[in-house]
C-alpha cells in the first residue's frame, strides 16, 4: 500500500503554492540551490521563510510554552465538544421524542460548520491572534449555558439555534487555530505539535465518549451541560497567554482571495488532490459513523452501548498511536506528508471496510486499531503539509478544507442512512469507503496522465 500512495506523490508534479519565480539567482549559492537543499519547490518560498523564521526567533522562548497551551487546551475543548455530541443528541431524542427532532438538530450543526467555512476567510483577515479563539470557545460556552438558564419547556424551538451555535463555535476555532499555528510555532516543530495535537483530540474522544454516559446517569444532564460549558472557559483561559508572531503577507494588488487560490491549486495539483481525496473520505466517515450503533447492535444486542465504547476506544488508541509514529518517522519534507496523508486514508479505509465484515466482537475491535491508525497518519500529514503553505492562501485552504469536510459528512449521512435499510452494514461501509480508494486510484491516474504530457511537451504543464 505505502508504494502505490508513494507513487501517487511522485507522479504529481511539486510546485509549491504561491507566486511564480520572481527572485533572480544570485552567487555563489542560489535561492533556487538553498531552496531545493530545503526541500523546497519555489524559491520565493526560501525567502519567505527567512522572513518568517525572522519573526519567529522571538518566539523560541516560548515556543515550549506555546505547544503546551495549545495541546492542553485542544484536550480540554475536544473533551468538551465529545461530551456534548454524545449528550446533547441524547437529551434531544429525550426531550421531543422524536428521530426528526434529532436530525434537525444535527442539520443545524453542519450548518453552522458550512457556514464558518465561508465567512472564515474574510473574518480571520479582519480578526487575527488570540482573540477571535477566546471569542469562540466563550461563544460555546455561552450557547450551552443557555440549556441551563432556559426553562425546560421552552428548550425545544432553541436547540437548532444551539445547535447552530456549536457547529459555528467548533469549526471558527479550528479554522482560526490551524490556520495560524506556524504563527505560533517554528516550521521546524510543526510536525511533532500536529502529532501531539491529534493525540490529545484522540484522547479527549476516547474520555469523552466514555464518560457522557456515565456523568449523565449519576449526576444528570444539567450536571453534564455546566460541566461541559466549564471546558470551554478553561480552554479560552489557556490561550489567553499564547503569543503569536506577526503576519507577513505579500498579496499581489486587486487580486480576490478565491482567485488566489484557485491559481495556487492549479500550479500546485498536489494540494488539490488531498483535498479531493479528503472529501471523499468524509462520505466514507459518515457511513461508518451512522453504521456504528447499528454493527454494535447486530454484534452484541444485549450491550449495544458498551460495545460502541469499547469500539470508539480502539479506534481513538489507534488514531493516537497513529499520531505518535507519523511524528516519528524519517523525513519531514512535504513529498514525505504527502505520502503519509495517502498512506493514512488508504490504511483508514481498508480497516473500516474489513471491520464492518467482522461477525465477533473481538475481530471488530481488532479492525478498529488500523482504522485509528490510518486517521492518525492523515491527519497529521494534511495539517502539517497544509500549514507550510504561506500565509496568504493558508487561511482559505482551511476554509475549504472545513467546507468540504461538514459538506461531504452531512451529504453522506444523508445519502448512507437509507443504504443501511437495503444492504448489510458491511456493503454499505464498502461501497462508501470505495469512494476515497477510488479517488485515489484516480489521482495516480492523473497523475500519470499529467507526467506523460510533461514529458512529452517542451513547455510546463500548468
Amino acid at each position: 500500500m505505502e508504494w502505490a500512495t508513494a507513487l501517487i506523490v511522485d507522479s504529481i508534479q511539486h510546485v509549491h503554492v504561491g507566486e511564480p519565480l520572481k527572485h533572480p539567482p544570485i552567487s555563489p549559492l542560489s535561492l533556487w540551490e538553498r531552496a531545493r537543499v530545503r526541500g523546497l519547490s519555489d524559491p520565493g518560498q526560501f525567502t519567505s521563510t527567512v522572513h518568517r523564521s525572522n519573526h519567529t526567533q522571538g518566539l523560541n522562548v516560548t515556543t515550549p510554552r506555546n505547544t503546551h497551551l495549545i495541546v492542553t487546551a485542544r484536550l480540554i475543548s475536544d473533551f468538551g465538544a465529545f461530551l456534548n455530541m454524545v449528550a446533547l443528541a441524547t437529551y434531544v431524542y429525550l426531550l421531543s421524542n422524536s428521530a426528526m427532532s434529532v436530525g434537525i438538530f444535527l442539520a443545524s450543526r453542519v450548518g453552522g460548520g458550512v457556514f464558518a467555512s465561508l465567512i472564515g476567510t474574510a473574518f480571520y483577515r479582519r480578526c487575527s491572534g488570540r482573540a477571535p479563539l477566546i471569542a469562540f470557545d466563550l461563544l460555546r460556552a455561552s450557547v450551552l449555558g443557555l440549556l441551563l438558564v432556559v426553562p425546560v419547556s421552552q428548550q425545544t424551538m432553541l436547540l437548532p439555534v444551539i445547535a447552530f451555535g456549536l457547529g459555528l463555535g467548533n469549526s471558527m476555532f479550528a479554522i482560526g487555530l490551524n490556520s495560524q499555528l506556524p504563527r505560533l510555532i517554528p516550521a521546524d516543530q510543526l510536525l511533532k505539535a500536529n502529532a501531539w495535537i491529534t493525540s490529545a483530540s484522540s484522547a479527549a474522544m476516547v474520555g469523552g465518549s466514555l464518560l457522557s454516559g456515565l456523568l449523565v446517569a449519576a449526576f444528570g444532564f444539567e450536571t453534564v451541560f455546566a460541566l461541559n460549558a466549564l471546558t470551554y472557559l478553561l480552554a479560552a483561559l489557556l490561550i489567553v497567554p499564547l503569543r503569536f508572531a506577526p503576519v507577513i503577507v505579500n498579496d499581489e494588488p486587486g487580486r480576490g482571495e478565491w482567485t488566489a487560490l484557485k491559481q495556487g491549486l492549479r500550479a500546485a495539483p498536489v494540494i488539490a488532490a488531498m483535498l479531493a481525496v479528503t472529501m471523499a473520505d468524509t462520505l466514507g466517515s459518515a457511513a461508518h459513523n451512522v453504521g456504528f450503533p447499528i454493527i454494535s447492535k447486530l454484534l452484541t444486542p444485549e450491550s449495544t452501548s458498551t460495545t460502541l465504547g469499547l469500539m470508539l476506544a480502539v479506534w481513538a488508541s489507534g488514531k493516537l498511536l497513529g499520531a505518535r509514529i507519523a511524528s516519528r518517522l524519517k523525513g519531514s519534507d512535504n513529498i514525505n506528508l504527502e505520502r503519509r496523508f495517502f498512506f493514512g486514508v488508504a490504511l483508514m479505509s481498508c480497516g473500516f471496510i474489513l471491520m464492518f465484515q467482522q461477525h465477533s466482537l473481538y475481530g471488530l475491535l481488532l479492525f478498529s486499531l488500523p482504522a485509528g491508525l490510518g486517521d492518525g497518519f492523515s491527519e497529521v500529514g494534511l495539517m502539517s503539509r497544509l500549514q507550510r503553505e504561506p500565509e496568504r492562501l493558508r487561511l482559505p485552504i482551511f476554509s475549504v478544507l472545513t467546507l468540504l469536510q461538514m459538506t461531504g459528512f452531512g451529504i453522506g449521512m444523508l445519502i448512507a442512512a437509507p443504504f443501511y435499510a437495503w444492504w448489510t452494514p458491511g456493503a454499505v461501509v464498502m461501497l462508501f469507503h470505495g469512494i476515497p480508494l477510488g479517488t485515489l486510484l484516480t489521482v495516480k491516474l492523473l497523475a500519470l496522465k499529467r507526467g506523460r504530457v510533461a514529458r512529452s511537451s517542451p513547455t510546463p504543464v500548468p
